[in-house]
C-alpha cells in the first residue's frame, strides 16, 4: 500500500521479503528526509555549531508512505472515515505488530509546489533516481 504522493527507488522485493521474514502484521518504510533548514546547536544565545540542512532535521526517520500489510490489518479499518495514521497505525505500533524497513536510497515527498519543482527538474535532467525502467 502506498499514498502515491512520494517517489522512491525503494526495492519493493526487499521490502516484501523483510515483511515476510518478521511475521508481524505490518511494515512501514522508514526514510530520513532531506533537511530543509540550517541546524543550530546553542548554549543560550551563543551558537556552538551550525550545520546546513542536516538529514532528518529534528524528526529523524519518518514514514516513507510505502507499506506491506497482512490481510488481518483490514479489520483495523473501521470504515471510509478511518484515518490510517490514527487508530490503525497507532494501534499496530502499540501492539508491537508494526516493523520498520529502513530505506536509505532516494525518497522525496511530492506535497508542495517546491517538491514538484524539484522532482520535475530531476526528471527533465534525465537524472530521476526513481526511474528504474528503460
Amino acid at each position: 500500500m502506498t499514498y502515491g504522493d512520494g517517489l522512491s527507488d525503494l526495492d519493493i522485493g526487499a521490502l516484501c521479503r523483510f515483511h515476510t521474514a518478521h511475521g508481524q502484521l505490518a511494515t512501514v518504510t522508514a526514510v530520513t528526509p532531506a533537511g530543509r533548514f540550517g541546524s543550530l546547536e546553542r548554549e543560550g544565545d551563543t551558537v556552538r555549531e551550525f550545520r546546513e540542512k542536516p538529514p532528518g532535521d529534528s524528526a529523524g526517520t519518518i514514514s516513507g508512505g510505502f507499506f506491506v500489510l497482512s490481510p488481518q490489518v483490514i479489520g483495523r479499518i473501521a470504515g471510509d472515515d478511518t484515518i490510517w495514521e490514527k487508530e490503525p497505525l497507532e494501534g499496530l505500533a502499540r501492539d508491537g505488530a508494526l516493523r520498520a524497513f529502513d530505506h536509505t536510497g532516494f525518497w522525496q515527498a511530492m506535497d508542495t509546489l517546491r517538491d514538484r519543482t524539484l522532482l520535475e527538474r530531476l526528471w527533465n535532467s534525465g537524472d530521476a533516481p526513481w526511474k528504474k525502467w528503460r
